[in-house]
């Protein structure tokens, strides 16, 4: 019995012992929580300075004050700077459409020539060529020989006729003469004519013997065909012993003397060209450009629309498109000088741009610059000027100028 007293005794006191522990316990973990927390607390201030309170001083203020001012000033710079990009950006994008629209320039320009084709006056076979593939010749140099043997014969021919009937006319003429001073009882009236008539046939005779002669002659000069211009052989494919008929192309010579550029300019284009104008055509692979003026513009444009049809009525397309294309109108032109080292070959592709006038080259970089920006501009806000008389009438063969 007090054994058993003594148990339960022993077992409370260590319940009570298990309830105490705890509660210790939990004080001590709330006071160390709370001495970690007054630690970061007391680090965060050392680490930032200027979170703990502060006094406020006029010297700071004032500071305040102008570093706002000046954020203000930058953020306002930055707001005006943007903005006059974006306007400049605007004015550049208006002036290059402009230019590219209205501009007086073209990529579509081409390098034109005149082609001598050389055909013989006679016919016959070819003994001796003097020329090669792509060579220079001046104009009246010998391009090739015919066979004279022929030619030769007949001026002796002719010339021998000639000899004979300038013979029979001077007989006749003397007979003629005698006739005329017998007196009517020794010769009829009826028998001068005859003899004086007979004289005037023989007279007749000689002449044309004598242009016989002459053209023979100049068929035999004609044996030597000779170049009719200063200009290059091209494609050259005749032989010696080849035959050479009468009025039939045997010879292409590039006459170097009527080089030009025809450039495709859209009729959109037109007004601000100008007979006269300087011009410059770049060809592709070559930095430098060649320099000319505007000779003339073309006055007529092939229309399909035209094309007669059946019963001679205009054959009319039903079909147009939304799209309006502009028509290229062919400008010719004129070379005034040439780089060194740029060749001149027709049919090379050319960019030409119109410069405004002949004295054009003569105006500085900023002065060109600010002439194409003063018409660029006033085409978009105007439309583009006309500039009157630059292209002239049926009329008038040339134009004026403004």
């Amino acid at each position: 019995m007090d054994a058993a007293v003594h148990d339960e005794a022993v077992q409370q006191d260590e319940m009570r012992g298990t309830i105490t522990r705890p509660s210790s316990i939990l004080g001590d973990a709330s006071a160390r929580q709370a001495s970690e927390l007054d630690d970061i607390t007391r680090r965060v201030s050392e680490g930032y300075p200027n979170n703990r309170p502060t006094v406020s001083s006029p010297g700071k203020s004032i500071a305040r004050r102008r570093g706002g001012a000046l954020r203000t000033a930058r953020f306002l710079l930055r707001k005006v700077a943007t903005a006059g990009i974006a306007v400049v950006a605007v004015l550049v994008a208006l002036v290059a459409w402009d230019q590219y629209n209205a501009g007086p320039w073209t990529r579509d320009g081409r390098v034109r020539v005149q082609v001598a084709s050389v055909a013989p006056q006679i016919s016959g076979q070819i003994t001796e060529l003097r020329i090669v593939d792509n060579q220079f010749v001046h104009k009246g140099d010998i391009l090739y020989v015919i066979e004279p043997f022929d030619f030769d014969v007949a001026l002796r021919t002719n010339n021998a006729v000639l000899q004979q009937r300038m013979a029979d006319l001077s007989v006749k003429e003397l007979q003629s003469e005698r006739r005329r001073r017998l007196s009517d009882l020794a010769s009829s009236t009826e028998e001068k004519q005859v003899y004086e008539g007979n004289a005037l046939q023989a007279k007749a005779a000689v002449d044309s013997a004598q242009e016989q002669v002459r053209q023979a002659e100049i068929n035999l000069r004609r044996t030597e065909v000779r170049s009719p211009v200063n200009g290059i052989v091209t494609n050259l494919l005749l032989r010696e012993g080849d035959y050479a008929h009468q009025g039939a192309t045997n010879i292409s010579i590039i006459d170097t003397d009527s080089y030009w550029v025809d450039g495709y300019f859209e009729e959109t284009k037109l007004a601000r060209l100008c007979v006269g104008d300087r011009a410059e055509a770049k060809l592709m692979g070559y930095p430098a450009p060649i320099v000319g003026h505007i000779a003339t513009v073309t006055r007529g444009v092939s229309v399909s629309n035209a094309a007669a049809s059946t019963q001679g009525l205009p054959n009319v397309d039903p079909v147009y498109t939304w799209v309006r294309l502009a028509q290229r109108v062919p400008v010719r032109i004129a070379i005034d000088s040439v780089p060194p080292g740029v060749p001149l070959v027709s049919g090379l592709t050319a960019t030409v741009t119109i410069r405004g006038g002949m004295d054009g080259e003569n105006g500085t970089l900023l002065q060109r610059v600010r002439a194409e920006l003063e018409t660029s501009f006033s085409g978009l806000i105007d439309g583009t000027s006309v500039r009157p008389g630059c292209i002239p009438g049926p009329s008038s063969p040339q134009g004026v100028r403004s």
